[in-house]
């Protein structure tokens, strides 16, 4: 039987919940759909889909996690037997993102240790696509394997394994309360000293300056930025991936759930926006000495960080030297937070039916996790992580947080939940929260998961719809084994 996990105090919780909330999609994703969303107009959506969806959904994960104190798949299983397959199911999904999210940790390694010295060289674009990829659209290019990222991504790995197969505090607990600090400290320092640049103040000014068109009203009830930042707050604070639900099952007795689920929204919220000042800043510098609109200089995603800013970094003279480290070192430390958190669901599950002890279970998942990653480091692999993001985002990750809302609102009794949640709050939880788990969120993500795969499915290429229909595939039959594996725990 394995040793059941448990954090030493609210505090440790709360570090390892902002560090999975914080990622990468907090520094190079909110600063771009922010701006190409209208700007400042687009904060009014943000901040409702905040209180509406993150905050919500954040307590239905931690009423469950801290009620039942178990992994998804044992909570399904101890509902309905039937219910176990859609547990491994929902826990399979973490644990794909987290095979390509290694990858990404790698090529951060590669620019961290490239960045003391700017050897990207001056045609940034070029150098990563091309020089550091290998990047190939022809699918053959799977078996070109490219070695610098091979060895990067083990190191990664590698990274992992160590502080998630030690004891929960010694490991991940203690890695979170060290890395988190010096996170928002480094991160800081980089915003305060990018609004010092020259042309600091018109990306500012871009970033938060509402552009309304003729019709205002009609701008802000545009469809279209109210699902940007719904989808934001979904992806950034980590819904429907099981990280709260497992996180709030190792806590122990009299933790105020209503104030520390506030905390974290709130504070990944506000690093991103503060975060998103200092990424704008550095755009508006790169506008100004360029002499190239900022519309054509913002971009999403890895582009930002591996072509665009380091291409910043080269025109700020020495200062690039300390700058460049200190923002890879941030995106580093924002990514293996992340990455902790997504090793944590399976452990659990894993734990939890087959009795394996925890160093046991992360050996499993690393390895097997790691033999995955293999295919991101080709010449193919930014093709293939990128249909795989997009796949597991818009059917997998949406899917969840509305099975999740079924499950919890529907077929298990809520008000069970609500007086979880409420237990040690002043601050509670009542009809308007059930209405919310109930009706508003799996409508809006409903709706959300209807048009976004219809628009994978319809509008690409044959290519990306049969690779997507092979991870479905994959996506169905683990959790159909792992259901009809033989428990070796008797209390499952």
């Amino acid at each position: 039987m394995a040793e059941k996990n448990q954090w030493e105090n609210a505090f440790t919780f709360m570090m390892a919940m902002i560090g999975s909330a914080v990622g990468l999609g907090n520094i190079w994703r909110f600063p771009y759909i922010a701006y190409s969303n209208g700007g400042g107009k687009f904060i009014i959506p943000y901040i409702v889909a905040i209180l509406c969806v993150g905050i919500p959904f954040i307590y239905v994960e931690y009423g469950a996690g801290y009620r039942f104190k178990a992994s998804l798949s044992k909570i399904l299983r101890n509902i309905n037997e039937k219910y176990e397959v859609i547990g491994w199911f929902v826990l399979i999904i973490p644990y794909l993102i987290l095979t390509y999210y290694t990858c990404i940790i790698g090529w951060n390694i590669i620019y961290l240790f490239l960045s003391f010295f700017k050897g990207w060289g001056p045609d940034t674009d070029g150098f990563f696509t091309q020089s550091m990829l290998h990047s190939t659209t022809n699918p053959m290019g799977i078996f070109s394997i490219v070695i610098p990222i091979f060895l990067s991504v083990a190191f990664a790995w590698v990274i992992i394994w160590f502080i998630s197969h030690r004891d929960l505090n010694k490991g991940l607990g203690k890695a979170c309360k060290i890395l988190i600090p010096l996170l928002f400290f480094i991160m800081a320092g980089i915003v305060f000293y990018s609004i010092t640049l020259p042309g600091a103040s018109a990306g500012i000014h871009a970033l938060f300056t509402p552009q309304w068109g003729s019709d205002p009203l009609g701008d802000l009830l545009n469809l279209n930025i109210w699902l940007a930042a719904f989808g934001q707050i979904v992806f950034s604070l980590s819904l429907g991936l099981c990280i709260m639900l497992t996180y709030s099952s190792y806590l122990p007795k009299g933790v105020n759930l209503v104030k520390n689920g506030f905390i974290v929204a709130i504070t990944n919220s506000a690093f991103e926006i503060f975060t998103a000042v200092g990424m704008f800043s550095i755009i508006g510098y790169m506008s100004l000495t360029s002499h190239v609109p900022i519309d054509n200089v913002i971009t999403d995603g890895a582009g930002l960080a591996f072509i665009v800013l380091p291409s910043v970094f080269n025109t700020m003279g020495n200062a690039g030297y300390i700058i460049g480290p200190l923002f890879f070192i941030c995106l580093f430390f924002a990514a293996i937070t992340s990455a902790l958190s997504l090793v944590e669901p399976l452990s659990a599950a894993l734990s939890d039916k087959f009795g394996m002890s925890r160093e046991k279970a992360t050996k499993y998942i690393c390895v097997v996790g790691f033999l995955i990653s293999i295919i991101y480091t080709s010449g193919y692999g930014i093709t293939l992580l990128t249909y795989f993001d997009n796949f597991l985002n818009q059917f997998g990750l949406l899917l969840t947080i509305i099975i999740e809302c079924i499950i919890f609102g529907w077929i298990y009794k809520i008000e069970d939940i609500i007086e979880t949640i409420n237990e040690n709050s002043k601050i509670k939880m009542g009809k308007l929260w059930k209405f919310i788990i109930k009706y508003f969120i799996p409508i809006v993500i409903g709706f959300m998961w209807i048009k976004g795969n219809f628009d994978n499915f319809v509008n690409e290429g044959f290519m990306k719809t049969v690779i997507q229909l092979i991870l479905l595939a994959v996506m169905i039959l683990v959790p159909i084994i792992l259901t009809k594996l033989p428990s070796k725990v008797e209390d499952y």
